[in-house]
């Protein structure tokens, strides 16, 4: 694959950033000022209609604003060219956007073709972006968008967005009409794709548990997009602004952590497998070899495929294709770690295969593991609220000695 060019991030400058529809009262936006550093994810998060989608259309100017000014990498771009500036910004939004009569690689071609690149130049970028966002170029290149399933859809769409390599992508809403293992799967990506490329993301979503999944920073927004608190999704957990900010941390709190902890980050194990070619007896003598009641049996291109136990083999009488479970979830390593304790516990049985970007197979993690880091996540929250809990009575206790000794001065004045 060729190597991507690895353009950075731009930093962002919001500055009193307003939007007034004519004949309403109130602004739709209202002087929203912020600092984007280059090459983090910043995610708005929001009730519906407060002004988050508004605010991110205002940065490539596809809704303008009626006042305040927009910086990135320092060059104010309120008054340039909308056009020359929306093709230095990748744009991804919910329906991927495709146009239905371009194959794939002429929608992600698009913004390359426009700014005037050669021929043999956009065909390398379509097949490095294809490669890049896990979907096989000699298998995708001419398909049109009817023919894609909508996760395929999607991921194209973050392709076309990466297309001209912009160092802003702004995405609004970008996977919330995919079910929602894919839309696991796709966040798994984005985040993957932003370890390699270091772009600043700025994404919009009504999904907390999203925001704390995707974002280095998160900005929870009331209303008319004021800022009701703006800082790390550890911070936010931990420590939230207000009731407002409580509300959307909801109850849970240690377990949305978990979200915070990637399936990379604990040990992921093997498992006996077997590919789906091999001859069955060769199959069985693994399984009975390997010491365990199961087997994982792998597709042609080395992804899990069925979980194979001695008694689903004795029953279906040598026929495979009758044999096992099939593989219903995987995660990748990107995945959280409550991605993986929900597919394990759907899956109900005790593990989930672990997967690279194209899908073969690269271990498992089971449910023991899981459970340790959910117990070392609650003792570290009961942990935390002891300490809290003695800072208060340490205050109290210094506020009574201080009170005390006041009374005391009184009566000896």
């Amino acid at each position: 694959m060729p190597e991507t060019s690895g353009t950075s991030g731009a930093s962002i400058e919001l500055e009193h950033l307003t939007k007034r529809y004519p004949g309403s009262p109130q602004p739709a936006v209202d002087s929203v000022s912020m600092e984007i550093r280059a090459g983090e994810t910043v995610v708005f998060v929001g009730p519906s209609g407060c002004g988050k989608s508004t605010t991110l259309k205002m940065i490539n100017r596809l809704i303008e604003p009626t006042g305040g000014r927009i910086r990135i990498n320092g060059e104010d771009v309120t008054d340039i060219d909308p056009v020359k500036l929306r093709r230095k910004v990748g744009y991804a939004i919910q329906s991927a956007g495709l146009f239905p009569h371009m194959t794939v690689a002429q929608n992600i071609a698009l913004v390359p073709r426009m700014t005037g690149w050669d021929r043999r130049r956009i065909a390398d970028r379509v097949e490095e972006l294809l490669d890049l966002v896990g979907l096989d170029p000699g298998e995708f290149r001419d398909r049109y968008p009817r023919r894609l399933s909508g996760g395929q859809q999607q991921r194209v769409g973050v392709a076309r967005a990466l297309a001209a390599d912009p160092p802003v992508l702004l995405m609004d809403e970008p996977f919330g009409a995919v079910d929602p293992i894919t839309r696991d799967h796709l966040q798994d990506e984005l985040i993957r794709l932003q370890r390699e490329l270091h772009k600043t993301i700025v994404f919009v979503t009504h999904d907390f548990d999203e925001a704390i999944k995707l974002g280095d920073r998160i900005a929870v927004l009331r209303e008319r997009s004021h800022i009701a608190q703006f800082d790390t999704p550890e911070a936010i957990l931990t420590n939230p602004a207000d009731d407002f900010v409580s509300g959307f941390v909801g109850a849970g709190a240690a377990l949305k952590r978990l979200n915070l902890t990637r399936v990379r980050d604990v040990e992921i194990t093997g498992c006996p497998t077997a590919a789906v070619d091999d001859p069955l007896q060769e199959i069985f003598n693994k399984l009975r070899g390997s010491g365990t009641n199961e087997i994982l049996l792998l597709d042609r291109r080395g992804r899990p495929y069925k979980w194979l136990r001695r008694g689903d083999m004795m029953r279906a009488k040598g026929a495979l294709a009758r044999a096992g479970t099939l593989v219903s979830d995987t995660v990748t390593r990107d995945a959280t770690l409550r991605d993986a304790l929900e597919a394990v516990l759907t899956d109900n049985a005790g593990r989930v295969a672990v997967t690279g970007r194209h899908g073969e197979y690269t271990g498992v993690v089971d449910m023991k593991t899981l459970m340790n880091s959910v117990h070392d996540l609650l003792e570290a929250d009961r942990l935390e609220a002891m300490e809290h809990q003695h800072e208060l009575e340490a205050v109290r206790a210094d506020r009574t000695h201080a009170e005390q000794e006041g009374d005391g001065e009184d009566r000896t004045a």
